[in-house]
């Protein structure tokens, strides 16, 4: 087994025992950066989650991966900012562009050829460029309420994230001034937000913690990071998409909006778009046997590539 060593944020916070551990672990070095993966499982076709925003760590895929691990190989990673990946201090590390580029080099040293993709929220975008780059290499994609330019803005990112600002009432927690002086309520906020389907807490106290265990400087430094996309060239990838699609999508989102994920399952040839009514953000957290069996569903009716290595 490949171990990495963990954060030094990380290290100090103790960590819940977990429904299933992984088999192996290990770190991709790329481009002077450090990426950490997680390995469970057999069968195909493999599964890779592709990390959203930094806020979240892998541990955000508890509910999935010992239900998929049974019948598939699954692979997790953290995003450079969160979990046990590097705290990188430039911004454009943090591009779409290089969230995909770390997907393919998790993908290359986990032995995985092809897979199904899943991500969530901010996954889209780099579940997009490296489908667009690497064709070959996706089985089928899931989007989990994704956060797309395709449909109303969201609340969420709408005040000025560097300005000093005259107060802290709503969304205006979204601001690295008000980070410095209260993270934790910052990610209360926002989970809360995430989470607004009755009786979330224990959601909540979990995505609180995996936001603790990075960093106001560190999370801001992923709000600074350039678009890699202009709108045209979203909806050009969009339209290029041959492989099956499925998008979840829970109908009280308050942090992307409802019509974001509409805009891509029109954008998308035969993409399959479900609703989960009443559901957040996080619908993979609040609602997962729902989404698991919609996640299952869909993968039986792929064909198996059958062209995994494992190396561990």
């Amino acid at each position: 087994m490949v171990t990495a060593r963990p954060p030094e944020a990380l290290a100090r916070r103790p960590e819940q025992s977990r429904a299933r551990y992984p088999d192996a672990t290990g770190v991709v070095e790329r481009d002077g950066g450090r990426v950490a993966w997680e390995a469970y499982g057999s069968g195909d076709p493999p599964i890779v989650f592709v990390p959203p925003w930094q806020i979240v760590h892998a541990r955000v895929w508890k509910a999935q991966i010992p239900y998929f691990a049974r019948r598939h190989r699954v692979i997790a990673w953290d995003n450079r900012g969160n979990g046990r990946s590097d705290r990188p201090s430039d911004p454009v590390v943090h591009a779409a562009a290089e969230r995909a580029e770390n997907l393919r080099a998790v993908m290359d040293a986990t032995g995985v050829e092809s897979a199904v993709l899943i991500g969530l929220s901010s996954s889209a975008a780099p579940m997009f460029a490296f489908t667009a780059c690497h064709p070959d290499r996706v089985v089928g994609l899931v989007f989990i309420c994704p956060a797309t330019p395709l449909g109303e803005d969201s609340h969420s990112h709408s005040a000025p994230f560097e300005d000093v600002l005259d107060s802290d009432e709503g969304w205006a927690k979204e601001n690295i001034h008000y980070w410095r002086r209260d993270y934790r309520g910052y990610l209360e906020y926002f989970f809360a937000e995430a989470f607004p389907e009755p009786h979330s807490t224990k959601q909540i106290e979990d995505a609180v913690g995996y936001g603790l265990d990075t960093d106001p400087e560190t999370l801001a430094v992923t709000n600074r990071a350039p678009a890699s996309m202009d709108l045209a060239t979203y909806r050009d990838r969009c339209s290029s998409i041959r492989q099956p699609t499925l998008i979840i999508q829970g109908t009280h989102e308050r942090i992307s909006h409802l019509t974001q994920a509409v805009g891509l399952a029109d954008a998308i040839p035969d993409a399959r778009l479900e609703l989960i009514d009443g559901g957040g953000h996080i619908v993979n957290a609040r609602e997962p046997v729902r989404v698991n069996l919609l996640i299952r569903d869909f993968i039986q009716t792929l064909r198996s590539p059958g062209n995994a290595r494992t190396r561990a």
